[in-house]
């Protein structure tokens, strides 16, 4: 059983309460190579003991008949970047998510976005263009494309990695691989499961032969995943939808698990947001496919996970919020200052801590 804590008591929660100061300088631009060489915090919320260990040695922490909870989607190269027709303007179109199939439709973000207009053609090659046939926000659009067949094979070859707005660099083939899990899978995600970063195949494989059993999930990670909280109380706070998916192979895991008391892992705060929206009653989850905007923060708790591996998030960010509905906010405040003293690495290509 956890610790709960006077501030867990809490029915009014305030956004300064989850602020903390992050020196730029700890802010990480590059991936860790090898994967599972980086720094692994590890907090226990019983003994309230925080260790530094490495990420392979996670495995540690799991036991035969756990069950590590991972996302696998996978990241597309959403960046595409063209010319206005006539004016030959420099336009870069941000692929959001498909809407149609069948025309080939998509929701998208467009900068600079006072050029585009409905009705503008944005030209990629000679033979691929797309058509503004629709204004959604101040620089969203709906574009439609000219090309319907292997549309994936022109964004895999001309799109580029959409990489975090806090590195303030163009991405590269070595973010293609390493702005990715070894896992992925189900391509539609603009910002990338970043806990799972860490995991290599080997250490996966090790995982496997220790008998925890590895169950997937789909939550597809859009931009609003950076947006930021402009409200002091929290209730006020509406999260973006996102898509996922939850298999009744990966419930059944889950729910013989938790009948038998063995730990649930999730890696990273999207599986933790998917199970928590398909709970049927206690701590099973039910198979499921559907938009989500849940919100899990203090004084919720969290009914199905009881391990946490993530990453070190922003201050005052939905996935810090989130982080402390698992363990109190106190401690994991004190886990980020000494995370800051120690000069540990933040944010997707960061350093990871492990709660239990």
């Amino acid at each position: 059983m956890r610790k709960s804590s006077i501030f867990n008591n809490w029915t009014e929660l305030k956004l300064s309460q989850f602020k903390y100061k992050l020196p730029k300088n700890l802010i990480a631009k590059t991936p860790k190579i090898p994967r599972d060489s980086c720094k692994l915090m590890v907090v226990d919320t019983n003994t309230q003991k925080i260790e530094t260990k490495k990420f392979r040695n996670v495995i540690n922490y799991m036991n035969e008949g756990d069950v590590l909870v991972l996302n696998d989607s996978k990241v597309f190269p959403a960046r595409l970047f063209g010319v206005k027709e006539k004016t030959n303007a420099k336009i870069e179109v941000f692929l959001l998510r498909q809407l149609s199939s069948a025309e080939n439709t998509w929701d998208v973000v467009v900068d600079p976005a006072r050029k585009v207009r409905i009705g503008n053609r944005i030209y990629f090659t000679k033979n691929l263009y797309c058509e503004i046939i629709d204004n959604t926000t101040s620089r969203g659009r709906i574009v439609r494309f000219n090309v319907k067949e292997d549309f994936a094979k022109w964004i895999d070859k001309l799109g580029k990695t959409p990489l975090p707005p806090y590195i303030k660099r163009e991405s590269d083939e070595r973010d293609r691989e390493y702005y990715q899990t070894v896992y992925a899978k189900k391509v539609g995600s603009v910002s990338a499961p970043a806990a799972g970063i860490h995991f290599t195949k080997e250490l996966l494989s090790s995982i496997k032969k220790k008998g925890v059993k590895i169950a997937f999930i789909t939550l597809h990670i859009g931009l609003g995943t950076f947006r930021t909280v402009e409200v002091e109380d929290l209730s006020k706070h509406k999260m973006d939808s996102e898509y996922y998916e939850i298999s009744k192979e990966s419930c059944d895991l889950i729910n013989e698990a938790v009948e038998r008391k063995k730990n649930i892992i999730a890696v990273g705060t999207s599986v933790v947001r998917a199970l928590e929206s398909s709970i049927i009653t206690g701590r099973k989850v039910r198979p499921n496919a559907g938009w989500t905007d849940k919100f899990i923060h203090p004084p919720q708790t969290l009914s199905v996970v009881n391990r946490l591996i993530t990453n070190f998030h922003p201050s005052q960010s939905t996935h810090l919020m989130l982080v402390c509905s698992l363990a109190d906010r106190d401690l994991i405040m004190r886990a980020y200052n000494k995370a800051v003293k120690e000069k540990y690495r933040f944010l997707a290509y960061g350093d990871a801590m492990l709660i239990i």
